[in-house]
């Protein structure tokens, strides 16, 4: 899922202070789960608003609305009405519903509420960890299902780096060795072969690296 954490109230104050209606929009899928954009954390962002606004002397409208998935269009046309009765929209989604509002409400401002952190797990209670920078060539069958383009400090695709100790990446000595991880997979798999396999240099058209990607399925266009 997509991890995002809610920018400081200090920020969001300064993000909606050219506006006197504002609309607080949740997302009810990534960012609810991670505690960051959820019908819950509209409600409790838009009562530290209210108290802030009023102590600093500033008049403002504050309305709280929550739909299932900012990035798509049948769940945006929810939040129409809303977005009409005010003055901006506060987006508690990822960087992608934001955008995907801006797109659809093209004379509303659209402010971010959440910086986007990353593609990650929930690890456990309140702790998510990152797994998936979303490179476009996934090669997790050769790696026993550990990302090491991810979750290896140098992204090295054959083998360990060797500066390691105790299973902790040297780079950051609170983390595990990526490499410790798979090679442990992959012997429990029966699947150590595949460390003699050898992955060449990464193609980076297929991330970032070459512009914004687009997915095009045309068995599901009309």
């Amino acid at each position: 899922m997509i991890v995002g954490e809610q920018k400081p109230i200090s920020e969001i104050k300064e993000i909606i202070a050219p506006y006197k209606k504002i609309l607080i929009l949740g997302c009810g899928t990534c960012v609810k789960t991670c505690f960051a954009g959820g019908e819950d954390e509209v409600a409790v962002l838009a009562s530290a608003l209210r108290l802030a606004c009023k102590k600093d002397g500033k008049e403002i409208e504050i309305e709280e609305f929550t739909i299932e998935r900012q990035c798509e269009d049948e769940f945006i046309q929810e939040s129409a009405p809303a977005i009409s009765r005010n003055d901006g929209v506060l987006s508690l989604a990822c960087g992608a519903g934001v955008q995907a509002l801006a797109r659809r409400f093209a004379k509303s401002p659209v402010l971010p509420g959440v910086n986007t952190t990353f593609i990650g797990v929930l690890e456990k209670q309140g702790v998510f960890t990152e797994e998936c920078s979303g490179c476009g060539n996934c090669r997790l069958d050769i790696f026993g299902g550990i990302c090491p383009v991810t979750r290896c400090a140098k992204k090295l695709l054959n083998g360990p780096c060797g500066g390691s100790q105790n299973g902790k990446c040297e780079v950051n000595p609170e983390t595990d060795c990526a490499w410790q991880m798979i090679i442990e997979r992959l012997g429990i798999l029966g699947q150590m072969d595949n460390l003699r396999i050898y992955v060449p240099p990464k193609n980076w058209q297929t991330s970032l690296s070459g512009g914004p990607r687009k997915l095009v399925r045309e068995d599901h266009m009309i």
